[in-house]
């Protein structure tokens, strides 16, 4: 049985207004720091077989590293917040991040990178337990203004990461990017350990083990499958042998969650159909949002004389893609408008058609740099508008009790959407070629195609949202949420 007691959380109302900026702001800045590792890479890449004296596909480890280990940690280190403390596991994540950046600075070679990045992608859970904390310590009136900062926190640190990294990539040692992300990671943990309350709300009980490693074994094969199919062949042996293990893992899986006393993730709370229509939006949104990443840096480095690509530097990219992130800080205030005054599913729908909106001006809009800085920005303030939109509607379907599951689980949903993103995106730019000189590249009209498919996917997140009951926001309460009557029994 929980032993969360119902609660609007342990600050009231008449609470500090300063005590209040100061959590938030903190919480933010942790989401910042987690989400800057994930363009820390980028500049890396190309140089990674040299720098690592590795192959090429080896080299990709440490890429692939990060994203198996942030599936596998967001959905145990939620539910282990909510058992245990949300900010003790805050707290681990921000340490496990540390320990990774340090092992990965001092390190040379291809081990030693793929164990420090897997422990940096084992902090992905943050941003949803940061968003989990302000359900339980803030006002109802403030909540949702911070959810929304919160949730635009990981595109602002990815946006605002790629030119800080491109720079430092340039002019000093590879290693000095891993130094100052263990030194953002410890100012982020001092600042919590100073400022961020542990919340008494706790489930208790035992940890379920069977559905951790069951899970975990389910996205460990489907995302490897996703991540390495193009190297391996979408049809062989491998790649299908993973896909197919990934269904019977997650078959077998799904039977033990339902039977459970305290499964890792409640299958029937995820069924509510508010639930389960946001991950699914939050999945196909995901798959959206990723297009613009892949697309934007090769036309802006692409040589001039290819008739299409700008042929500019890295650092460019990353001053093109920055303004994104400042857009979608921007935009959360707006997030949290309109979700008090209309509901976070018209805040949802918003978010989505602005992303298809920005998508199909990227199709026309691709010849210099100012169009793709607006395409960008565009594309920018729909993922803002949609992150502050999502943990709100979870949150207000879900128990107390069950919030930094619930949210680490979407947060998951979002992640396999990026992933899967990837892959058709690449399959696409593999298959639209163009030869320049003796090289092959994408044409323009496959990275046209990408936008289109960016588009698309941004109108169905669209058509899902619209499907969520209700046209009013109720906001994230302490209180369970009602379980749904019991379905006749089937013969």
């Amino acid at each position: 049985m929980s032993s969360a007691q119902p609660r609007a959380g342990s600050r009231s109302p008449e609470a500090p207004s300063g005590a209040a900026r100061g959590l938030v702001a903190v919480l933010a800045l942790a989401g910042i720091v987690v989400s800057l590792m994930q363009t820390m890479m980028i500049p890396l890449v190309p140089d990674l077989p040299r720098l690592l004296h590795a192959s090429a596909s080896d080299a990709t480890w440490a890429i692939t590293a990060t994203l198996l280990a942030g599936a596998v940690a967001t959905p145990v280190m939620g539910r282990l917040g909510d058992m245990y403390g949300k900010r003790r596991m805050l707290l681990a994540g921000l340490c496990l991040l540390v320990a990774g950046s340090v092992t990965a600075a001092l390190g040379e070679g291809l081990g030693p990178m793929i164990v420090g990045r897997t422990f940096q992608g084992l902090a992905a859970g943050v941003i949803p337990l940061g968003i989990s904390i302000m359900r339980d310590e803030l006002p109802a009136h403030r909540l949702g203004s911070a959810i929304a900062l919160m949730g635009a926190s990981l595109g602002v640190g990815g946006a605002l990461g790629l030119p800080a990294a491109a720079f430092l990539a340039e002019r000093v040692d590879w290693h000095v990017l891993f130094w100052a992300s263990a030194g953002a990671g410890v100012l982020a943990t001092v600042l919590v350990l100073a400022l961020v309350p542990e919340s008494p709300v706790r489930t208790g009980g035992r940890f379920d083990l069977v559905g951790a490693a069951g899970l975990s074994a389910a996205l460990v094969c489907l995302l490897l499958a996703i991540s390495k199919g193009a190297t391996w062949g979408w049809g062989s042996a491998s790649t299908l042998g993973l896909v197919g293990a990934s269904a019977v893992v997650l078959g077998l899986w799904g039977r033990w969650e339902l039977r459970t006393a305290q499964p890792l993730v409640d299958l029937r709370t995820t069924a509510r159909r508010q639930v389960l229509l946001t991950n699914v939006a939050s999945a196909v949104f995901g798959f959206a949002m990723f297009a613009v990443s892949l697309v934007l840096p090769q036309v802006i480095q692409l040589p001039e004389a290819t008739g299409y690509g700008l042929g500019a530097s890295l650092l460019t990219v990353g001053l093109v893609m920055g303004p994104s992130g400042l857009v979608m800080m921007a935009v959360a205030p707006l997030s949290a408008r309109i979700s008090r005054n209309q509901g976070p599913r018209t805040t949802l729908m918003a978010g989505a058609a602005v992303v298809a909106a920005g998508y199909l001006l990227g199709i026309v809009l691709m010849s210099s740099i100012w169009q793709l800085v607006l395409v960008s920005a565009v594309i920018g303030a729909g993922i803002g508008l949609a992150y502050g939109a999502m943990p709100a509607l979870v949150m207000a379907a879900v128990p107390i009790s069950e919030t930094a599951a619930a949210n680490s689980f979407n947060t998951l949903t979002r992640a396999i959407g990026t992933s899967a993103a990837s892959a058709v995106a690449g399959v696409v730019l593999a298959q639209m070629t163009t030869s320049f000189g003796p090289l092959t590249v994408p044409s323009q009209n496959g990275f046209r195609t990408v936008m289109a498919i960016g588009a698309g996917a941004a109108l169905v997140a669209l058509a899902f949202a619209f499907l969520l009951p209700g046209r009013h926001f109720a906001a994230p309460s302490a209180r369970p949420a009602p379980e749904p009557s019991p379905a006749p029994a089937e013969g």
